[in-house]
């Protein structure tokens, strides 16, 4: 069965258009309950971040549950690592997370944890999937007996325990002292967490956007727009800055002179220093995205890299095929399989620290050996409810090959080209590295051009 509603993270959308509605997310919840129930387990922890209509999407979630026969544990705002974390040591038998990550307010979405803290596996997904568009498109949703209906309870202590268990995975014989670290929360889901873990680690703390109202996650702060935390690392004069996304599994970092280093850097710098410990075990693994600076750094070091299809879930797939506990994405998702089951920003942030602080070393010196190729990203909209505007078959399209070859022949060995479509959002991806911007940028925009043109050839209405 292929997919329907699930994507390369669950699932994603503008509240209140189909499926990011209250009836889909009690159909949902019920669904994942039903198959829960079938294999014994009656357990599930629920998370959200700080969007205003996380309040509306939990209680369906709750009713929808509840109607299976599954207790829920609700642990209101928390980084989905947290929800993963916690859903691990509560022995819950599945995990909720409520939110769209680094989009704007008015998205939302939902996605799972298996009991142990790790992402559905696909056969788990297309599970849920079938029983789900049972639910949503033939109205075939019951209700247990009162007796077997599941109840909720809300949990208070969550935030503590993940404190303690971020701060577990820095050494205990290091300290943060005499580090002054400025702290952008995103108005997100770790913005009542991320200023205290560094605090409690010795660290003097400036905390930015830490004040969530609903609507004001991801705007113009966290890990997806730099600027304000750049200028105040260099307002407030500090060693560095950690910037969040809404959910916190991810990180970006700014170092004393206002540079970004990026999840490729970060990549970098963990597995230098685990290297040098000798605690790497194997390789690295990231996606098609990543930097060929990166790549090449670590050819540099004798570590073997791996490039997986874009997702976090499937760079988890390949550590644990290989056996390996690193890897990411130039995003700032960073796997760190020796301490965490998912993406945690936090944790991440942590492991850099640590390595800065057993160097004595700043974050510009521990990212100086790598060098990054520049790299343009071009997002292309289409319609994904128009079938003339399928993105398979832009992207295959004559015209829009024609000038990825041309601009790989321009480019050599020296760049490389990447089109993929988007797994959340209906976009295509163009992204070109070259060995120079203005080569990257030209041929990035030489394709885009293209995409764009055959979109707009595709979708153009038929002439009466």
């Amino acid at each position: 069965m292929s997919r329907k509603y699930f994507g390369t993270d669950g699932v994603r959308g503008k509240v209140g258009t189909f499926p990011i509605t209250p009836d889909f997310a009690m159909k949902l919840a019920w669904a994942a309950g039903k198959v829960m129930s079938k294999e014994g387990r009656k357990s599930v922890l629920i998370g959200k971040d700080t969007r205003i209509s996380g309040y509306m999407l939990e209680s369906a979630m709750e009713a929808g549950f509840a109607a299976a026969g599954v207790n829920v544990l609700l642990v209101g705002p928390m980084p989905t690592p947290a929800v993963a974390y916690l859903t691990s040591t509560f022995r819950a038998d599945a995990g909720v997370v409520i939110s769209a990550s680094h989009n704007p307010y008015y998205d939302n979405g939902i996605k799972f944890f298996s009991g142990d803290g790790t992402k559905l596996t696909d056969e788990q997904e297309l599970e849920l999937e079938a029983l789900l568009v049972r639910a949503v498109d033939h109205g075939e949703m019951t209700c247990e007996p009162s007796e077997k209906l599941g109840k909720a309870k809300r949990f208070d202590d969550a935030p503590g325990r993940y404190i303690e268990f971020c701060k577990g995975t820095f050494n205990q014989q290091l300290s943060l002292k005499g580090l002054r670290i400025v702290v952008d929360s995103a108005n997100g889901a770790a913005y009542h967490i991320a200023k205290r873990v560094y605090k409690e680690l010795g660290a003097e703390v400036i905390s930015i956007h830490d004040q969530p109202d609903g609507r004001n996650i991801n705007t113009n702060c966290g890990a997806t727009s730099m600027a304000s935390l750049q200028k105040e690392v260099l307002a407030k004069r500090a060693d560095l800055g950690i910037a969040l996304d809404g959910d916190a599994d991810r990180v970006m970092m700014v170092d004393h002179q206002g540079n970004v280093v990026d999840g490729d850097q970060i990549l970098y710098i963990l597995a230098k220093a685990l290297q040098g410990r000798g605690q790497l075990n194997g390789g690295v693994a990231g996606t098609l995205m990543a930097n060929l600076g990166l790549e090449l750094a670590l050819k540099e070091l004798n570590i073997p890299f791996e490039r997986t299809k874009v997702g976090d879930r499937y760079v988890v797939e390949a550590l644990k095929n290989n056996n390996w506990c690193l890897g990411g994405e130039g995003s700032g998702h960073i796997l760190a399989l020796n301490y965490a089951s998912t993406g945690d920003g936090i944790v991440a942030s942590l492991q850099v620290l640590k390595a800065m602080v057993r160097a004595g070393k700043t974050l510009q010196q521990m990212a100086s050996d790598m060098k990054k190729y520049p790299q343009t990203l071009i997002n292309v909209r289409f319609d994904k409810n128009d079938p003339r505007g399928n993105a398979d078959d832009i992207v295959a399209s004559n015209g829009v090959q024609d000038a990825v070859k041309l601009a790989e022949s321009i480019m050599g060995s020296t760049g490389r080209v990447l089109l993929r479509k988007s797994g959340t959002e209906p976009l295509i991806r163009v992204m070109v590295e070259a060995q120079d911007e203005a080569t990257a940028q030209t041929q990035a925009r030489m394709i885009a051009d293209a995409v764009e043109g055959i979109n707009a050839a595709q979708t153009k209405p038929a002439t009466p």
